[in-house]
């Protein structure tokens, strides 16, 4: 059975929508990591990381807050980038759920 033009769009947007929140989730979790062992943060690339954190994990911001500072930020971040993989893998397969499936003639 081949698959129809229309299922391969919706398999490609589903692809692109997992690997984007992969990726957005594999960065906020690059923050928590520098974060954790204290890497300086006016390096350039724990600045990057911290601006995709701030970009979009916001929503875990703050949202635990242990005696240590940082370990409650390694928490939050890296329940952002698990957030974002997991809803990025349900969004994928919803997608590809809603693409039309192919009538093949026998």
């Amino acid at each position: 059975m081949a698959a129809t033009g229309t299922t391969r769009l919706f398999t490609l947007l589903a692809t692109v929508v997992r690997v984007v929140a992969a990726v957005i989730g594999a960065l906020i979790l690059a923050h928590a990591v520098f974060v954790f062992f204290e890497a300086n943060r006016d390096n350039a690339l724990v600045e990057f990381t911290e601006g995709f954190r701030d970009s979009f994990g916001w929503f875990t911001k703050d949202l635990f807050q242990p005696d240590d500072a940082k370990i409650g930020e390694t928490i939050n971040d890296a329940l952002a980038a698990i957030i974002w993989v997991v809803a990025g893998s349900l969004i994928s397969k919803l997608i590809v759920r809603l693409a039309p499936t192919s009538s093949a003639k026998a």
